[in-house]
């Protein structure tokens, strides 16, 4: 790594500037993002690995990225930049024809060299200390995923906390593990140390998480259907050294960094995601009003409302459309009862449920279950993941 680092610099030196497109095509490739609008973007890698393990089994993936709408060269260019909630549409998709429900898990671990990750692993491989890496992670992490905003939280813990912008949340699981896995993986490469966080939180959820492979790898408690996306790890991890430090290095990456921070605008996506991704962690405490979540989203009822006008939709047309999605992702978990299901909701009273999921679909919940669970267990993987 050493050597590696030493490599750079000298290139740094001879040119008097960082050949950014050279190191991480990912980060500075389509920079022009007004042709993107404001939809937030992100660098594809994830995407790509998954790509190579459909091939490798030898299932057609034409169809998997039709349903995706993305196309074979997006992901063959590794310069491409797409919408994150295509990517996460990808995975999803892939992990069902694979039937792999920990995919993004066994991407993070089966990632060959973590340089693969750019300047964002450079940056973080010349710091100091973890703690230094760390935040240069959260800061710098939007140039490869747009949807993703990162937070390193440092005191007597370090809380690193995942936020998701411009994308709704609870359509992805995949994406989340697959960073998740990735930072524990890189803070035991980079300290040489089998680092591993006191706990982690993940909003969505699991059956049986105690014995999930994820559980074992974390090597900490961890907490499926929480509020909020975090690793939270001792606070004097942030002084132990990095063992590649290059102060030198460092400062060079970072002043190319924060100029690749500087041509990523701030694409936030609509306004109706921000109330979706507010809505779902209070669904099931009844807290679920329009005050409510403008309050949340720090505006007056009144202009939240207004700002929904402008996208077509009202307060209630969105909580109904949410639970109705919700629904149907919850009815794939066999292990969640349907008066479980219902509370996830805000529903008090099952056949409130059961009313309002047979206006949605034509179907009580136990006719889409079963419907459901016929198709997954269908010997075509292709057909099983729509």
């Amino acid at each position: 790594m050493h050597a590696r680092l030493a490599i750079i610099y000298q290139s740094v030196v001879a040119t008097g500037q960082l050949q950014l497109q050279s190191l991480s095509a990912n980060i500075v490739s389509d920079v022009d993002t007004k042709r993107l609008g404001t939809v937030p973007t992100a660098a594809g890698m994830i995407a790509r690995l998954a790509y190579a393990r459909v091939r490798e089994a030898g299932i057609e993936l034409d169809s998997l990225l039709k349903k995706a709408a993305l196309t074979e060269q997006q992901i063959t260019d590794r310069g491409a930049r797409f919408a994150v909630n295509r990517q996460i549409r990808f995975l999803n998709l892939a992990a069902s024809a694979l039937q792999d429900e920990f995919l993004g898990f066994h991407l993070a671990q089966q990632l060959l060299d973590l340089r693969e990750l750019g300047m964002l692993f450079y940056v973080a491989a010349s710091s100091e200390t973890l703690g230094d890496a760390l935040q240069r992670m959260a800061r710098y992490s939007s140039t490869v995923n747009e949807g993703l905003s990162l937070k390193c939280i440092a005191g007597e813990e370090i809380r690193f906390v995942y936020q998701y912008v411009g994308v709704v949340r609870y359509l992805d699981r995949h994406q989340i593990e697959f960073f998740m896995t990735l930072l524990i993986r890189l803070c035991r490469h980079l300290t040489g140390l089998r680092l591993a966080p006191s706990r982690a939180r993940i909003m969505h959820r699991r059956s049986n998480p105690a014995g999930s492979e994820l559980a074992a790898y974390f090597g900490g408690k961890i907490t499926f259907g929480a509020s909020a996306d975090e690793l939270i790890f001792v606070g004097n991890i942030k002084d132990i050294k990095v063992t590649s430090a290059d102060p030198y290095l460092n400062e060079l990456l970072v002043a190319n960094c924060e100029q690749a921070l500087s041509h990523r605008c701030a694409n936030k996506g609509t306004f109706r995601v921000a109330v979706e991704n507010a809505i779902v962690p209070l669904l099931p405490h009844g807290k679920v009003r329009a005050s409510e979540i403008a309050t949340r989203l720090g505006l007056s009822q009144r202009t939240s409302a207004r700002r929904l006008a402008l996208e077509g939709v009202t307060f209630s047309e969105v909580l109904e459309s949410l639970r109705g999605d919700l629904a149907k992702q919850y009815l794939s978990d066999a292990d969640l009862s349907i008066s479980r299901i219902a509370w996830l909701l805000g529903y008090q009273e099952v056949s409130a449920f059961t009313h309002a999921f047979k206006r949605w679909t034509g179907k009580t919940p136990r006719e889409a279950r079963a419907r459901q669970m016929l198709r997954s267990n269908s010997v075509d993987p292709v057909a099983a993941s729509e």
